[in-house]
């Protein structure tokens, strides 16, 4: 069975956002300043500071201070509640998928007119 995770649709929300999905992409390959994010987005520094917020807020990113500098980095082991939802379900459709096929089939000997699947 699938374990509830409350972080979950916080996470999916802020995966969600192109944007911010963009900058968890971006951080993933390299650490940047908020500055260099900025001049990578066609958004202001605020809402580059916002979306940096959301990924904060469900662990996606970490913060690194050198002097007035904030510097963020992914932190891929935010995704472990996404791994784990989709690997729940990567194993739950294949079995289900054979159980259909069992009753189509068993459906089609059990009455020999009906449409083939």
């Amino acid at each position: 069975m699938l374990m509830s995770s409350p972080h979950r649709p916080a996470l999916f929300r802020a995966l969600g956002d192109p944007t911010r999905l963009a900058i968890f992409e971006l951080l993933a390959r390299q650490e940047h300043s908020v500055s260099e994010l900025v001049d990578k987005f066609e958004v202001t520094q605020p809402a580059i500071s916002q979306h940096l917020g959301a990924l904060r807020s469900v662990r996606l990113v970490s913060t690194r201070r050198s002097g007035r500098h904030a510097y963020y980095r992914a932190r891929p082991e935010g995704l472990k509640p996404v791994i784990d939802w989709l690997r729940h379900y990567q194993n739950f459709w294949p079995e289900k998928l054979v159980n259909l096929k069992a009753v189509l089939d068993k459906s089609s000997k059990e009455n020999p007119h009906a449409p083939r699947h």
